[in-house]
């Protein structure tokens, strides 16, 4: 059984900081570009970062120069600093995850519960 938990989310003015955690627990063998998405009432999911296995990473034009996406593969952990937070940041932050449980399994993607981040004006 794989489980993501997400944390770190919160009320905060706008200009804040905020740092996501996401931590992945279970039978895990290795994890693969893990990313960072968000929703917003009356909104599609949508992607905010991601970050491959060699450490690249991607952005939404929205939050690039603002949040950093980082992961500490040892720990299995995922983090997602949010810098210069807006009010059109406020939404429900998930974090996604592929996952192989054993080296022949196929990787699956694994989604936590969500953890809701509010920046007020």
């Amino acid at each position: 059984q794989v489980q993501l938990v997400e944390s770190g989310g919160g009320l905060v003015q706008a200009g804040g900081s905020l740092r996501l955690s996401c931590a992945a627990s279970g039978r895990i063998f290795s994890i693969n570009s893990p990313g960072w998405y968000r929703q917003a009432p009356g909104k599609q999911r949508e992607l905010v970062a991601a970050i491959t296995s060699g450490g690249t990473t991607n952005y939404a034009d929205s939050v690039k120069g603002r949040f950093t996406i980082s992961r500490d593969n040892g720990k299995k952990m995922v983090y997602l600093q949010m810098d210069s937070l807006r009010p059109e940041d406020t939404a429900v932050y998930y974090c996604s995850v592929g996952i192989r449980t054993s080296p022949i399994a196929t990787s699956k993607d694994y989604w936590g519960q969500g953890t809701q981040v509010t920046v007020s004006s």
